[in-house]
C-alpha cells in the first residue's frame, strides 16, 4: 500500500475521534461553557454519556440517533461532523503527501500535515458555529495565526526554504486588509470575525502559492453568491437575509488549497499567460 494511502487511512480514523470532540466545541464554545467540565452529557436529561455510547459514528447509528436514557433525539449533525471530519482528514493527508509542492523532508512533511489538519479541524468547527450563531469566536480563530505560523515556520527550517513563509505572511496580511476595508465600507455584510479569519486563511493559502491565494480569495464570493441567488430564486431568503459568509470563506479557501494551482493555471492558460 502506498504511504500516502496508509497515512490517509490513519488520518481518517484520527479525524473520526477529532470530529467527536468538535461536536463538543460546536455546542459549548458559543455558549461560553468549558470544554473540560462537565463530561459529555445529554442536554435534555443531563445524564452522562457512557464511554461505549461515545464511539464516533457507530454509537449514533446503534442508538438510532437517540439518548439511551431519555430517548430524546440526537441531532444528525453529530454524525455528520464525525463522519465528515474523518473523510476531511483523510483527504487532507492524501493531498499533503501527493501534492507536487510537498516538502522533501520527512519532518517538514509531517509538520505541514499537522498544520493543515489543524486548519481542517477549526474549519469544521467554525463553519457549523457560524451557521448556527452567525459568529466566528476569537477563541477558535486567533490561535490559527500562532499555530499556523509556528508549524509552517518549523517546516521551513527543515527544508531550508523560507520563500513559502514570506508569501504566507504577505498573503495573510493582504487578505486581512482587504476584508477589513470591506467591513468598513459595508459593515452589514462583513463582520470583524470574517476579517480575522481572512488573515488565517491567507496564511495557509499563501504557503502554497499565489495561484492558491487567488482562487481561495475569489471562490468564496462566487460560491456564496451562487448559493444566495438560489435561495432568493426559490424564495427561501430575501435580499436582506443574513447569510453567514464564514462557511463560504472556509470552503473557498479549501478549494484554493486543493486545486488552486490547477485552476489558476487553467485560467491563465486561456489568455496564453502560461
Amino acid at each position: 500500500m502506498p504511504i500516502s494511502s496508509l497515512v490517509a487511512i490513519l488520518a481518517g480514523v484520527f479525524g473520526l475521534l477529532i470530529g467527536s470532540f468538535l461536536n463538543v466545541v460546536i455546542w459549548r464554545v458559543p455558549r461560553g461553557e468549558s470544554l473540560n467540565f462537565p463530561a459529555s452529557h445529554c442536554p435534555h436529561c443531563d445524564h452522562a454519556i457512557r464511554p461505549w455510547d461515545n464511539i464516533p459514528v457507530i454509537s449514533w447509528i446503534v442508538l438510532r440517533g437517540k439518548c439511551r436514557d431519555c430517548g430524546a433525539p440526537v441531532t444528525p449533525r453529530y454524525l455528520l461532523v464525525e463522519l465528515g471530519t474523518g473523510l476531511f482528514f483523510a483527504a487532507v493527508a492524501f493531498w499533503v503527501f501527493t501534492a507536487p509542492q510537498a516538502p522533501t523532508s520527512v519532518v517538514a512533511l509531517i509538520l505541514t500535515l499537522v498544520a493543515y489538519l489543524y486548519l481542517a479541524a477549526i474549519s469544521v468547527a467554525l463553519a457549523f458555529i457560524d451557521l448556527e450563531t452567525h459568529r466566528l469566536p476569537n477563541v477558535l480563530v486567533l490561535p490559527g495565526y500562532i499555530v499556523g505560523l509556528a508549524l509552517l515556520t518549523a517546516s521551513c527550517f527543515f527544508t531550508g526554504d523560507f520563500g513559502p513563509l514570506v508569501v504566507a505572511a504577505i498573503a495573510g496580511a493582504v487578505l486581512f486588509t482587504v476584508y477589513f476595508v470591506m467591513a468598513l465600507v459595508y459593515p452589514g455584510g462583513m463582520g470583524l470575525g470574517d476579517v480575522k479569519l481572512a488573515g488565517v486563511l491567507g496564511l495557509f493559502l499563501g504557503w502554497q502559492g499565489w495561484g492558491e491565494v487567488a482562487v481561495g480569495a475569489f471562490a468564496p464570493f462566487v460560491l456564496g453568491g451562487i448559493f444566495s441567488l438560489v435561495l432568493i430564486l426559490t424564495k427561501r431568503a430575501g435580499r436582506k437575509s443574513g447569510i453567514p459568509f464564514g462557511p463560504w470563506m472556509l470552503i473557498g479557501a479549501w478549494v484554493g488549497i486543493f486545486v488552486g494551482r490547477e485552476l489558476s493555471g487553467w485560467y491563465l492558460g486561456l489568455f496564453g499567460l502560461v
